[in-house]
Formats: structure tokens, C-alpha cells, sequence
């Protein structure tokens, strides 16, 4: 999921605590206070989070909500510390993929009997069920993304190329060739940062169905199959061969890489789709960019990996929390959060909501397309997960997109790595 600044969990939480006073008139126990850790950054998102907290807090003066920032870089290990601390906040901000472990320890509640019809009819069941272990939903979907192609228009327009369509997506393979057309005079077809490439490669290994973790005899075992394999040979060949991708960007970040696009140096860049916020604040006067649809390999599918909102096991107010979540992701809510943060809503009409109101009509359309190819990955709703990404994964697809390792040490690595991790 995205890569989601903010301050320390913790020394908040325990301010946030101190400073809760009834408002006037209400004596403390008339007043319940939810404390809400999120990791909410894009100061569009921050504005729009705060906004409907404030709302909320003006129509419901018997339930008060206070937010606690989370840092965005280090969020599971911010709320393992609170959750092992018994100072977990009652509303937690996270992902589908994150939440899998942390409701495995039995440290998020089972919304299942909280969740209102209503909300649970806003949102496709394929999204549902990311956050459903077990029968068990431990998250409410708010908001998800795609990985697409960011292109400079006037370099492809000078070239002759023209921008594929929702109806007429580019294939991996015509992909491969524009960038590799367009690689000249010390130029590149693409600048792609991949410095935290676990998420990238997986998602969009379901292209080619690659689910990576597979059930046999009961346990959940990692394959690198054809499907896995496709797009690292992608990355690699374009790397390595084609010198299509700027070999000096791969190691950065996605948003490092943002000055050679807007620079000329690289004709596109592949982004999460929440990246288009970053070409409006950040380009040139006069940048013409746009977003494409997502890639094709068999087909467009990808990871349905949402940002949720959960409730603390620990959290004495339940039902009260649960009513601010449907409160705070309702369409209107919803489409608020999605634009501030250029994700995709997870209910359709909190989609319709956003392109109907936005200036930027064609990118939004290309964005929503996406979601009737979203699709639960495996690798999601798996407890070991997070672990195995953070220690075993990560620093591998370092090293094969670094040319450091083969492929086929890569593998080795990743199931070795899972088989350890899982037990």
C-alpha cells in the first residue's frame, strides 16, 4: 500500500490523554473521549481528516474525538509498542495487509457485529473481504491504490506517441517499447524509484496472477512461479539491457525521483496513483503530464491492499467508536479523504463524488477504472506478512533490482525467508 511524516505515538497518546476536558457544561463521565492514532500526512488529507473530526465533535458533544498523529515511516512498529503498552488508541489508522498480524495477536476488535448495514453496503465484498480473517472483520475500508504511468505529454506528442486509453491500455510490452524508443541522447523512457519495492512488485504481479503465497496441506507456502517472475524480468531487462530505466533512480524513493520527470530527464515515471497530488504541487508552471490507466500483462489486476480504520481491543467505547467511523466514511466523508489524499475511495459513490468535483476530470476517470480489477492478494490476510516484508523481502528485491543477487537467488532468499518466518 502507499508509502505512508508525524511525531511519536506514545509521548502524543499520553498528551492527548492529559488533555482531555469535557466541553462545557458536561461533567467528564457524561463525555466519552475516543483518542484516533492516524498517519494521515498530505496536508490536503490532514486538512480533510481534521475537518470532519471537528464536525463530528460539534454535533456530538457526548463523544468526543481526538487525533493522535502517527509518523507515517514507522507506523506498525508505533502501534505494536502502544498495543503491547496497553496504550492503544480506540480508533487505529492502518492497512489491510498490516492489520492481518495485529488481529492475529488479538489486538483489534471484530467489528463484524458493530459495522452498520448501511456502511457495509457501500462497499464491493471483493474489498470486504481484505479485512476479513477469519469471519472476522477487523477494518473498515477507506481508501486504496494503483500503481500507474506518469508520462510528460509534450515528450510523447513530439515523438508521436499517443496516450493509451481506459477503453485501450497499454500492454506491459508497449510499455516497454515506448520507454525504450524514447531512451536517447542521455535521456530515459523512465525514472522508477524503487527503494521500497515489496508492495510494487507484488501488486503488480497480479498482471500475470501471481499471488506469491499459495494454501497446500493446510499451510500457506511462497511460490516464484511465472506469474511472480514477469515483472522482476521486466524491471530487470529494462534496467539492465534496454537501459530504459535510469539505473541511478531505482534505488531512491518514488517522490526522488519526481525532478528528473519534471526535469525532462525521463519521459515517465511509474507512481502510486496518489503521486498525481505531487505533479499538481510540485511541476513545473506549465507541465503537461498525465495518468495513464493501469498496465496490462494478462490483465490489469491488482492488489486490493486498503488504508482501514480498526477498533483497540483495549478500547472501553466500541459502539461509540464504530459510530464515528461510519460517520467519518460516508460518501461525502469518503470523497473528501480520497481527493485530499488522490486514493481511490473504496465505495463507488464516494468515486462518483470525487470525479464529478474535480478539475482533474481524465487522470480521477483513469483512477477509478481500476476498480473493477481489484483483487484480494493472498499475501494480505497473512499474520507473518508484515515481518517477512520488512526483514526478508525488502532488502532482497534490493538486491536483484541492485544486480546484486540472480533471480533464482532471489527466490531461494524469499522462500526461505517465509518458511523461517512462518514455522
Amino acid at each position: 500500500m502507499k508509502k505512508l511524516l508525524g511525531l511519536g505515538t506514545t509521548v502524543l497518546l499520553c498528551a492527548v490523554l492529559a488533555a482531555s476536558v469535557a466541553p462545557a457544561g458536561k461533567s467528564k463521565q457524561s463525555v466519552v473521549n475516543l483518542n484516533f492514532a492516524t498517519y494521515v500526512w498530505q496536508p490536503t488529507t490532514v486538512k480533510a481528516m481534521g475537518a470532519i473530526v471537528d464536525s463530528w465533535n460539534k454535533s456530538h458533544a457526548g463523544i468526543q474525538v481526538h487525533i493522535v498523529p502517527v509518523d507515517v515511516n514507522s507506523v506498525h512498529d508505533k502501534l505494536l509498542t502502544n498495543f503491547v503498552g496497553g496504550t492503544a488508541a480506540d480508533i487505529v489508522h492502518d492497512e489491510a495487509a498490516d492489520i492481518a498480524g495485529f488481529t492475529q495477536q488479538g489486538y483489534l476488535a471484530n467489528l463484524t457485529p458493530l459495522i452498520p448495514a448501511s456502511l457495509k453496503a457501500e462497499m464491493p465484498q471483493s474489498v470486504w473481504d481484505t479485512t476479513n480473517f477469519g469471519h472476522k472483520i477487523t477494518g473498515v475500508p477507506i481508501m486504496l491504490q494503483t500503481y500507474n504511468v506518469f508520462a510528460n505529454m509534450s515528450i510523447l506528442k513530439a515523438a508521436g506517441i499517443k496516450a493509451p486509453t481506459v477503453a485501450n491500455p497499454w500492454t506491459w510490452a508497449r510499455f516497454q517499447a515506448v520507454a525504450k524508443q524514447l531512451s536517447t541522447g542521455g535521456n530515459y523512457g523512465v525514472c522508477w524509484g524503487l527503494r521500497s519495492p515489496t508492495a510494487t512488485i507484488q501488486t503488480l504481479s497480479l498482471n500475470w496472477g501471481g499471488q506469491w503465497n499459495y494454501l497446500e496441506n493446510g499451510k500457506w507456502n511462497l511460490k516464484v512461479g511465472a506469474g511472480e517472475q514477469a515483472i522482476l524480468k521486466i524491471i530487470h531487462n529494462m534496467v539492465y539491457n534496454d537501459k530504459s530505466i535510469d539505473a541511478a533512480g531505482v534505488g531512491l524513493s518514488g517522490s526522488a525521483v519526481l525532478p528528473a520527470f519534471f526535469g525532462g530527464k525521463c519521459a515517465m515515471t511509474v507512481q502510486g496513483n496518489y503521486q498525481a497530488q505531487g505533479m499538481i504541487q510540485q511541476s513545473p508552471k506549465g507541465f503537461n503530464w498525465a495518468m495513464f490507466p493501469p498496465l496490462k500483462g494478462t490483465s490489469q489486476n491488482q492488489a486490493a491492499n486498503p488504508q482501514t480504520l480498526s477498533i483497540s481491543t483495549q478500547s472501553q467505547h466500541k459502539q461509540e467508536a464504530m459510530q464515528f467511523i461510519a460517520y467519518a466514511l460516508n460518501a461525502q466523508n469518503m470523497a473528501k479523504l480520497a481527493a485530499g489524499d488522490w486514493l481511490i475511495p473504496a465505495a463507488p459513490a464516494a468515486a462518483k463524488i470525487v470525479v464529478k468535483s474535480t478539475k482533474h476530470y481524465g487522470s480521477w476517470k483513469n483512477a477509478v477504472s481500476a476498480v473493477p480489477n481489484f483483487k484480494k492478494a493472498n499475501w494480505v490476510t497473512l499474520g507473518p506478512y508484515a515481518r517477512w516484508k520488512a526483514e526478508v523481502a525488502t532488502p532482497a528485491f534490493r538486491q536483484y533490482l541492485g544486480n546484486q543477487i540472480s533471480l533464482d537467488q532471489l527466490s531461494k532468499t524469499l522462500i526461505d525467508g517465509w518458511n523461517n518466518i512462518r514455522g
